[in-house]
This record gives structure tokens, C-alpha cells and sequence, in this order.
């Protein structure tokens, strides 16, 4: 036997919600509007409409994702050779589902030393240069944070 749970049935132009107070319908779009989403809400959505001896059935996968928290910047490993300093960076944000990661310049107009496509960069400057600002962005479908680093004299600070 299969089981549906009916959220909203509509007919003679009166909508019947049997989840009152957990979700919203709107009469105007047929649009669905669940209240304070959960994780439990991701699931697959069933919508039908009967015309006569035939219905029309359309499913829909939800899905929720947590946004993703503030971003925080973890130094690896430091390397000071022949007047330029070696860092390793890891950049993580400790909630959110489905992160993806991106480092980039502050001026976004450049490329430079602080292009990356993982939580992972290894950055080398001049010791002399420590104006380079390098940005971490974390992102999922939802959400987007960025966190700035800011290198420093190549010191065990």
C-alpha cells in the first residue's frame, strides 16, 4: 500500500489546509509556502490536479540547506626563503551544508596571488609587500560569507 500525506486540497475553489499554522496557501499563484522550514521539510512534493477522468501529476524535491556561518581563517604552515614568505592557509566555515570555497583578491579587478578554488592557499609575498589582502569566500544555494586575511610580516605571531 503507498500512503501521501495531503497537505492542501483545493476544490469548488475553496482550499482545505490540513496543516494549519505549518504551512501557507496561496490562492493567488497556487504557490505553497512552508513556515519555519526545518531540515525535515526536504523531501519530495507531490502536486496533482483532476480534470474529469484525468490528473496531472507533478513531483518536486525540496531541498534545505543551513547557511553557511561566518568563515574563520586557520595559518598551516610558514616558510621565509630568499626574501618572500611561504604561508599556507585553510579557510573554513564550521556550519552550512554544501560549502564551496573561493579565494580572490580584495581588488577584485585582480587576479594575483590570492586566486583559489578550494578551503586551501598557499600564498607567497615579498616581505617587503604586505598590502596584499586575500579573500575567503564560502558559499552554498543559500548563503555567502566572506572572511578577509591580512598577511603580516612572516613571524610566528
Amino acid at each position: 500500500p503507498h500512503r501521501k500525506q495531503v497537505l492542501v486540497k483545493y476544490s469548488g475553489g475553496n482550499p482545505i489546509n490540513h496543516f494549519q499554522g505549518q504551512i501557507r496557501f496561496h490562492r493567488s499563484d497556487f504557490s505553497l509556502e512552508i513556515l519555519n522550514t526545518s531540515r525535515q521539510d526536504g523531501q519530495l512534493y507531490e502536486y496533482s490536479v483532476s480534470r474529469g477522468p484525468e490528473e496531472e501529476v507533478q513531483q518536486i524535491q525540496l531541498k534545505v540547506y543551513e547557511p553557511v556561518s561566518h568563515p574563520s581563517i586557520q595559518i598551516l604552515s610558514r616558510e621565509l626563503a630568499n626574501g618572500s614568505c611561504t604561508i599556507t592557509l585553510n579557510c573554513t566555515a564550521e556550519q552550512g551544508d554544501d560549502v564551496s570555497y573561493s579565494w580572490g583578491s580584495q581588488d577584485s579587478r585582480a587576479s594575483g596571488p590570492c586566486s583559489g578554488n578550494s578551503s586551501f592557499l598557499q600564498l607567497s609575498y615579498p616581505l617587503w609587500n604586505t598590502s596584499t589582502a586575500c579573500v575567503c569566500n564560502a558559499t552554498n544555494p543559500v548563503s555567502s560569507r566572506a572572511v578577509t586575511f591580512h598577511p603580516s610580516e612572516c613571524s610566528h605571531e
